[in-house]
């Protein structure tokens, strides 16, 4: 093939990334106005958040939505917890009175409190225990409950005076307000930390990858302006799909990830290329012909895993989908576009060693920048040596490497989900204790079951016997148990049942019973009402049943429409099963390390926690989040071994070729990502801590012992038969996978037989 000929058959990348070359100074205006006015609009209108009823399913969802719309008023319960230390003293006590008298007068003196109520009211008393060891004191904080946070801090202080003057009793704060004020304060720091550690990790990894200060810089520029785009871009789809506050979280950890691998590995093919005395414009059409291409197929493949999320039918989910895609989205487009342009405009000078130099002189020659990861091809000495050996026993690897993932994996078989709750916020928090302690006194009265009555008049003497008879059946057949409350919206068409009921299999029992018989045969058989049962375990039992419709949905979709990408774009059959394996392998071992780890309790004093269940949401997200990021791996290696075997090289050549070529990059990107989600395992919130050391485990295994083992040692195993394609699947589009491969006269094209086509 003529370069001419080559040309004229480029790709859409190449042609993009030939006209940004060709005229860089547009190229780059045109982004930068793109980003500055997807941030401004973005800014203008705000992202739209989730509604609190929009993140459940089923009669949580519609029970959740009848009560936020009912114009109940926006307050924040608190409550304080006394409770005698030994047992001698009792809420009848003397002291035990005095200490209850003492926290109601100090938190009226705040004038930050109302309707206020102790164990002591005649009319509606405050809960207490019926050994009469521990005690409630109730009210809320006046004003909007959003804004509650803001005004607890004088409330908690007085709380805390009543308990320096009552050390024989435990005297504690603890409710929405307070609970903002110190664990949110708490966990919005964990963000803030996670973030700004974020971009100066991956800066030096990148400045110890490449020894320069531009390739640095490029990515990082390409991936943070992709962000801002992203996220502007999130604020006008919000419109239509409310999103959780988490979402940019996510964005900025997904954005960062794929924006770098998608520059790495640009930026090192044009480096390469120039190193091979390609002039610059030509280095810049092989990497957006090969790189670029593979960009491409890439981050479509991980759009398409993300998409999956949609199928879920969870308002969180598919708040993340839309966030994930558009950040990749515009990663991708910007890989494509403004990064050939920015290097055009640079050109050998992103080989400048800046940092060496300035290394060189501070230390006066005694020390040395780091060579750079990789040599000419990209690979390494240690790869080369791993490459060599797996290659010249390929089933022994195979064996080898698949019996210990198995062994990694099977843990999951025992894996048992969980709902966020209390136990979800680690470290020394004291209000987290608190509400143990108070859910210990008083089971199930922070997560009680609520049922939403909706009703032409709730107050009607036939409602209000209604939903007497409710609480009755529930309190007599052990259904529920004190403290009950009812409270009813302004109109009149809202009531709502709040009962405390127990946890795990009593609980779904409770919830079971309370929607299945009571509230059927209670305000639900009231003429045109209607009643829902919500709270934290109806919740659980609607999100697990809503899962276990969906996840295989979900499973199913990726899994195909991944398979029919890879099938399409290397015109094999076994690449694409094999890729779809690999990937599946890497996310149960994922799975399996969760559970040796969070749940067995290995290293839990290291990274700071209470063993415990795998949150609940978790495997379904990481299998989605894996599955599109390990996708970028096999699909730049596979790029790279194609592009060798179309040249005319054997399948073990160019096995050999691909795996070096891309060694050293993989392993940078890799990197980079997993020293970004470790941070994550170092928040406080449990979910968090478990989404990030998931993602950094399977994330390097999946980078070195998947794809520079087990890739290499099958596709070695599988030879020519690797590039097998039934004849039915002719139809299927001939792409080509390089750019003036031809000119590579240091590669001598060998002989090579047909592959086989049935």
């Amino acid at each position: 093939m003529t370069r001419e000929r080559a040309r004229g058959t480029r790709n859409v990348a190449a042609r993009v990334g030939g006209w940004s070359a060709r005229h860089r100074w547009w190229a780059i205006l045109l982004w930068l106005a793109f980003v500055v006015l997807a941030t401004v609009v973005g800014n203008a209108v705000g992202t739209t958040p989730m509604k609190s009823y929009e993140g459940q399913n089923g009669d949580s969802r519609r029970a959740q939505q009848i009560i936020d719309e009912a114009g109940f008023p926006d307050v924040a319960g608190e409550m304080v917890l006394v409770q005698a230390r030994d047992g001698r003293i009792t809420v009848d006590s003397p002291e035990f009175r005095q200490a209850v008298q003492d926290v109601a007068s100090a938190v009226q003196a705040t004038g930050q409190v109302e309707h206020l109520r102790t164990p002591y009211d005649p009319a509606a008393p405050a809960p207490r225990t019926a050994d009469g060891t521990t005690a409630l004191v109730l009210f809320d904080m006046t004003g909007a409950g959003d804004t509650a946070d803001e005004r607890v801090q004088p409330v908690l202080e007085s709380v805390a005076g009543v308990q320096d003057r009552h050390p024989d009793l435990r005297v504690e704060q603890a409710g929405a307000a307070s609970m903002q004020r110190l664990a949110g304060v708490a966990v919005n720091e964990d963000f803030q930390r996670a973030e700004a550690l974020s971009l100066p990790i991956t800066a030096l990894i990148l400045l110890i990858a490449f020894g320069t200060l531009l390739p640095m810089l490029i990515p990082l520029g390409v991936s943070m302006t992709a962000f801002f785009a992203a996220t502007g871009l999130l604020a006008l789809a919000s419109k239509l799909l409310h999103v959780a506050d988490t979402t940019t979280n996510m964005m900025l950890l997904i954005g960062l990830a794929v924006g770098v691998d998608y520059s790495l590995f640009y930026v090192r093919r044009e480096r390469e290329e120039r190193a091979r005395g390609r002039s610059k414009e030509h280095a810049l059409e092989i990497a957006a012909a090969t790189s670029g291409r593979a960009v491409l197929i890439s981050g479509v493949t991980v759009i398409v895993a993300m998409a999956g999320m949609f199928l879920t039918g969870h308002g969180v989910f598919m708040g993340f989908a839309q966030g994930t895609i558009l950040v990749v989205l515009t990663a991708m487009v910007a890989s494509v576009t403004v990064l050939p342009a920015t290097l055009a405009v640079f050109g050998d000078a992103v080989d400048a060693r800046v940092i060496h130099g300035i290394v060189r002189v501070v230390t006066r020659g005694r020390v040395t920048w780091p060579r750079r990861l990789g040599g000419r091809d990209g690979g390494g000495r240690v790869w080369n040596v791993i490459l060599t050996g797996v290659l010249r026993r390929p089933w022994l690897s195979t064996v080898l490497t698949v019996g210990v993932l198995v062994a990694l994996a099977v843990p999951a078989v025992g894996m048992r989900l969980g709902q966020p709750g209390i136990d979800d916020l680690q470290g020394d928090y004291p209000i987290a204790a608190t509400l143990k302690a108070i859910d210990r006194a008083f089971p199930g009265g922070n997560e009680p079951a609520t049922v939403a009555v909706q009703a032409p008049d709730v107050s009607s003497p036939a409602m209000q016997e209604a939903i007497g008879r409710l609480k009755d059946r529930a309190l007599a057949t052990g259904v529920a148990h004190e403290p009950v409350s009812v409270q009813v919206n302004p109109a009149k068409t809202v009531a709502t049942v709040s009962l405390s009921i127990g946890y795990g299999e009593q609980g779904r029992k409770s919830v079971a019973a309370l929607r299945e018989t009571i509230v059927p045969e209670t305000v639900g058989a009231q003429p045109g009402a209607r009643a829902y049962v919500t709270g934290a375990m109806a919740a659980t039992m609607d999100f697990n049943r809503q899962m276990s419709r969906t996840a295989p949905l979900v499973l199913v979709f990726v899994l195909l429409l991944a398979f029919f990408l890879l099938l399409s774009s290397f015109r094999s059959i076994m690449v694409a099963i094999q890729a779809i394996v690999l990937n599946l392998l890497s996310v149960a071992v994922a799975y399996g390390v969760l559970v040796l780890v969070f749940q067995d309790g290995h290293g839990a004093d290291l990274l700071g926690f209470t063993p415990g269940a795998i949150v609940n949401w978790l495997p379904l997200f990481l299998f989605v989040i894996l599955f599109g990021l390990s996708m970028d791996y096999q699909v730049f290696i596979l790029s790279r071994i194609r592009e060798a075997y179309d040249s005319g090289m054997s399948t073990e050549r160019a096995v050999t070729h691909g795996i070096k070529a891309s060694a050293g990059v993989v392993t940078n990107a890799a990197l980079i990502m997993v020293a970004v989600f470790a941070v994550f395992g170092t928040m406080s919130l449990l979910s968090f801590k478990q989404m990030g050391v998931g993602l950094a485990v399977a994330i390097l295994i999946d980078a070195t012992i998947v794809r520079a083992v087990l890739l290499p040692a099958t596709m070695k195993l599988l030879g020519d038969r690797a590039w097998y394609l039934p004849s039915w699947l002719n139809w299927l589009p001939t792409l080509s996978h390089g750019e003036a491969a031809e000119e590579r006269e240091d590669e001598p094209a060998p002989a090579r037989e047909p592959v086989p086509v049935s």
